[in-house]
């Protein structure tokens, strides 16, 4: 069915869930489009000039349409409620703990990704937008020892698989929407607000492949230019990715010479430290 309707490779452990619903609406809206057409190419024959001279206003008067209609809004609400809702609730409320995740955030801008990761102690550095600028787009306070081994990334998303996955979203203009087509992953990025993101890939990203993390969401003149890339690397690739892009240490303070105390003159010895003794 993928391929059917065009859809990117499920990589995502909860994709298959999301595929099933978009198939299920597939088939309803095309039993709908024939269903409909094939009504339309009725009444043109059935209500032609040539049988019905005068116009009927009126309208039809039996049942099979209002049940047509009931049924229509039946199959509706069985795909939102059995389908639609159980899904949706489980991705935002089963958030997973912060220590059972590989813990990443993302900074969505006009027109770029920015990719935050704790580095090797697993936590971040503290941020602060009073910090933003040209150079530092997610305020990341460099004086925190915690962001001296932070790694800061524009438009490319590196993640392990078979690792459940939690990404702290945010934006720092206007909203944009965060989309991974292979992930089966797309959440709004809101001014204000960190929303977390949650899934586990199953595969990893194939060899000569390149997965986009595109902006599904129109956010401004440069909207089109807003694309991004992620890879899904094996647990050890994701470990090396990390070790090759972390930054160098800060260098080591200089010692601090210890300053001598002034010494006390000995006894007799005021005269000699006179410049002008008294004659």
């Amino acid at each position: 069915m993928e391929k059917l309707l065009g859809l990117p490779i499920d990589a995502s452990v909860h994709g298959a869930e999301v595929d099933q619903l978009i198939t299920w609406l597939h088939v309803l809206m095309a039993v709908l489009a024939v269903g409909w057409g094939l009504y339309f190419l009725f009444v043109l024959w059935r209500f032609r000039a040539k049988k019905n001279p005068t116009a009927s206003y009126e309208g039809a008067k039996g049942k099979f349409a209002k049940g047509l209609e009931v049924g229509v809004a039946l199959v509706e609400a069985v795909l939102l409620v059995a389908f639609a809702v159980p899904a949706w609730a489980k991705w935002t409320q089963e958030i997973p703990e912060e220590t059972d995740a590989v813990r990443i955030r993302v900074v969505a801008q006009q027109f770029a990704w920015n990719i935050h990761y704790p580095g090797a102690d697993g936590v971040f550095g503290n941020t602060s937008p009073a910090l933003v600028g040209p150079t530092n787009v997610i305020g990341l306070d460099n004086e925190d020892p915690f962001s001296h081994d932070d790694i800061v990334t524009i438009n490319q998303l590196h993640l392990p698989v078979d690792k459940q996955i939690l990404i702290g979203l945010s934006s720092l203009d206007v909203i944009h929407s965060f989309f991974l087509p292979q992930m089966r992953v797309k959440q709004d990025a809101v001014p204000g607000m960190r929303i977390p993101v949650q899934f586990k890939a199953k595969m990893t990203t194939p060899e000569g492949e390149t997965w986009n993390i595109a902006c599904a969401q129109l956010c401004g003149n440069s909207h089109y230019r807003m694309k991004g890339y992620y890879t899904i690397h094996s647990q050890a690739d994701y470990e090396a990715w990390l070790r090759d892009n972390a930054p160098e240490p800060p260098a080591p303070a200089p010692p601090v010479e210890p300053v001598a105390a002034d010494e006390p003159a000995a006894d007799g010895d005021t005269a000699a430290a006179d410049d002008h003794p008294a004659a």
